[in-house]
This record gives C-alpha cells, sequence and structure tokens, in this order.
C-alpha cells in the first residue's frame, strides 16, 4: 500500500473499442436452459458483444489504442511504453509487440500484464511507477479480453456473463499528479474459484525411451461463483476504504466510483457498504457484460467522453477477479491548462 508523495502522473485520454455484434439474452436462451429475467435479475446483464472469428484481440486493442492516442493529441511515435492488460492473448507469449506493430509505435517498448479482471488497474499502477521514476513519459496502458472464446456456451453459469472489448489510457508525466493512492493484493490460495487451467492429456507420447513428452491442452474457464461474489463484496469495500485513509480523504469525497463490471449484484453491494450513492457509480454491465481487463478502461472512456468527470473530481477506481486478486486506486482528475 502505497501513497503518493510526488508530482507527475496524469490521465491525459482514453479510448475504448467493442465488437458490433451483439449476443443478447433471448439469443442465448436459444443455446442453454435460460432466460432474459434469470441473467438480468441475478447479473443486471442485457447483452454482450463478440468478436467475430475473422478478427482478433489485437483489432479491438489496436482501435482502442488509436482512439486515445487521436484523444491526447499524440503520434503513436510519441509513445515510450505499451502495458496490454490480457488474459486472452492470441500468442501465448505475448501480444504487446503485436500491437506495438499495429498502431506503429516504433519507439516504445511493449509487454504483456496477466492479471484477469484486475489487470488494468494493476496495470495503471505499474505505468504510474515508470513514470514516477522518470524512465518513460508517455504510456499507453490497455485492458482488452475475448473471454468469449475461454467459455463453455453449453455452460449456463458462466457463458450469459462474458464479453468481448478493449479500452485503453493514455498516461503521461506532467507537474501536476492524479494518482493519490493505490493498495494492490492478491490471495493465491483462492486462485481455484476463477481460473482457465492447463490440462495435461493423460496417455504421453514417448519419441524417446527415457523421455515423456507431455501434451494437452487449456480447459474452459471455470467459476465459483458464490465464493467470487463473496470475495468481492468483502474484499473490495475494504481496499477503497485503505486507499481513502491513505489519501486523507472519506467516502463523502467521492465523485464517481468505477469498479470492474462484473455483475450489478456487487456493484450495488459494495457502494451501499460505502454508504456511496448509486448515482455516483458507474454501470454499463446491462450492455457489455463482464469484460474481464476491459471493463474498467471502457467504463472511464464512457464517463471521460460523456463529459461527467470534471476538474477536481474524485474518482475511484478498483478492479478484482482471478488470482485472486485486487487493487484500488483513487484519481483526482486534474484538467491540463
Amino acid at each position: 500500500m502505497i501513497g503518493y508523495n510526488t508530482l507527475g502522473v496524469h490521465i491525459l485520454s482514453t479510448g475504448s473499442a467493442v465488437p458490433d455484434l451483439s449476443i443478447t439474452n433471448e439469443t442465448l436462451s436459444t443455446l442453454v436452459n435460460t432466460s432474459d429475467k434469470w441473467i438480468s435479475t441475478r447479473t443486471g446483464i442485457k447483452e454482450r458483444r463478440v468478436l467475430p472469428k475473422e478478427q482478433s484481440i489485437i483489432d479491438l486493442a489496436k482501435n482502442a489504442s488509436l482512439e486515445a492516442i487521436n484523444r491526447g493529441l499524440l503520434e503513436p511515435n510519441d509513445l515510450d511504453l505499451i502495458i496490454l492488460a490480457t488474459s486472452s492473448q492470441n500468442d501465448l507469449f505475448g501480444s504487446a509487440s503485436q500491437l506495438q506493430a499495429a498502431i506503429g509505435a516504433n519507439h516504445a517498448a511493449a509487454f504483456d500484464l496477466t492479471a484477469a479482471c484486475s489487470g488494468f488497474i494493476i496495470s495503471l499502477i505499474t505505468a504510474s511507477q515508470f513514470i514516477q521514476t522518470g524512465s518513460y513519459k508517455n504510456i499507453l496502458v490497455v485492458g482488452a479480453d475475448i473471454l468469449s472464446r475461454w467459455v463453455d456456451w453449453s455452460d449456463r453459469s458462466t457463458c450469459i456473463l462474458f464479453g468481448d472489448g478493449a479500452g485503453a489510457a493514455i498516461v503521461q508525466k506532467n507537474y501536476k499528479n492524479d494518482l493519490l493512492s493505490f493498495k494492490l493484493n492478491t490471495k493465491g490460495s483462492q486462485a481455484n474459484q476463477l481460473s482457465i487451467l492447463y490440462k495435461i492429456n493423460k496417455q504421453n507420447i514417448k519419441i524417446h525411451k527415457s523421455i515423456p513428452f507431455m501434451h494437452g491442452q487449456y480447459e474452459y474457464l471455470k467459476m465459483n461463483g458464490k465464493e467470487v461474489y463473496k470475495f468481492a463484496v468483502s474484499q473490495v469495500p475494504q481496499s477503497i476504504q485503505e486507499c481513502l485513509k491513505l489519501a486523507n480523504l472519506s467516502t463523502n469525497d467521492i465523485s464517481w466510483l468505477i469498479l470492474h463490471q462484473a455483475n450489478q449484484r456487487i456493484l450495488e453491494a459494495v457502494a451501499e457498504k460505502l454508504s456511496i450513492p448509486q448515482d455516483k457509480m458507474i454501470s454499463n454491465i446491462s450492455k457489455y457484460g463482464n469484460t474481464s481487463a476491459a471493463s474498467i478502461p471502457i467504463a472511464l472512456h464512457e464517463v471521460f467522453k460523456q463529459g461527467k468527470i470534471c476538474n477536481g473530481d474524485i474518482v475511484v477506481i478498483a478492479g478484482f477477479g482471478a488470482g485472486l486478486t485486487w487493487g484500488t486506486t483513487i484519481i483526482q482528475w486534474n484538467a491540463l491548462e
């Protein structure tokens, strides 16, 4: 848990991208035993976007990134670093380098960060550290996931929840500091509650008598919904309270609350525990479902684009998910002068 005592981290601009293809609850009810009422009352989700087979996660990440770059009045070659938060990359060795090439950011280093639904928060904090040490000036942070390709579409407990999308933000060195505090946590003993596991096939191929060559594949996404819910509504409010204390703020100072869009019930329960009015809580889960690492930057971009965030506003952002991991950061939005 760290508080910022120096100047220099500013969120310059944002962008987002979602597929055109929308899968409604009514459509899902033709695939599995469910209904619009069953899904919407339990999750708040009405539809989710799904990436067509001819497109990749790089297409979504590229579009979100270019929007953030354009809105920040930058050129791709102005970027020093790209951090791609994703758990559904199209190359196991990483996809950030592909994104760097796709947007033409020839001067930027690039790497992936895998932390599922907490990925954007952790990436944002990582970027801020590079800024504050003076290593880089302009950093592109992208959250992108296409979990529609990792769910079992015959499993009602998971297929109704997830959608595809990408969101991006430019983090820039500046004389004013936007990030007031942060807190990151991990509880690895509960990693099995939300996972995509790699399974070794029982039959091994022996090319050499003394060397067993293993083959396997990744399984579908698996989640214990009840345990993830309990984890989120207990740990996230505590994390937010600790961040507020570190920044010498209270819940009354909060202008906007942006949580990972996992479930409308979780959003409402966290806000209620903190006594934060519902009209200060940002929710777009009905349109996109759970887009994992993309959910926070998509929501952040929407509120910026709609002009909801004003100079001096206190914005609390919290992510939580697989690992189990969770994290919070508090931003005071400072418009450039």
